[in-house]
């Protein structure tokens, strides 16, 4: 099966969430895409925040050791690596998305622009939403984690 690198990104601002609907899925996920050739999974994420919601971010870093040589640079780790399973599409057959996903915080401005729907849900609100219909179990699930810690809500 073909494994194409994607990148995503929870936004996480004032206790709350952002998402956007997807125009294909017509789901609530987090800003992202797909990593382009010679891209790191970082700079892909915020390239397609920015592309997506006109947002600049800094990440909500979570690492183990930082390192800053002449020959070895640590980049910023996901907070999750999930392997989604995508269904065949039109004339795209079924592949996997090998997904690489952040935690950020905007930087300067808070409001978003796209064009496509996008809003700030509370984890109470993301929690009501009804599953696997306008967004993902698996979302959820993650939005909840990430708000029960409080340690992960600050960069």
């Amino acid at each position: 099966m073909m494994k194409q690198f994607t990148t995503s990104v929870y936004i996480l601002h004032a206790g709350k969430v952002l998402l956007l609907l997807h125009p294909k899925l017509k789901k609530w996920l987090p800003p992202g895409g797909h990593i382009e050739a010679n891209e790191s999974p970082p700079e892909a994420a915020r390239r397609e925040v920015r592309e997506e919601t006109g947002l600049e971010i800094a990440f909500i870093k979570q690492e183990n050791v930082w390192i800053n040589r002449w020959n070895a640079t640590s980049f910023e780790r996901p907070f999750l690596c999930l392997t989604e399973e995508i269904p065949a599409h039109g004339s795209e057959g079924p592949h996997q998305h090998l997904d690489f996903i952040y935690l950020a915080t905007p930087q300067g401005s808070t409001t978003p622009i796209g064009k496509d729907p996008m809003e700030w849900f509370t984890p109470e609100e993301v929690q009501a939403l009804e599953s696997d219909r306008v967004i993902f179990a698996e979302t959820q699930e993650v939005i909840e984690v990430i708000f029960q810690h409080e340690a992960l809500l600050t960069p």
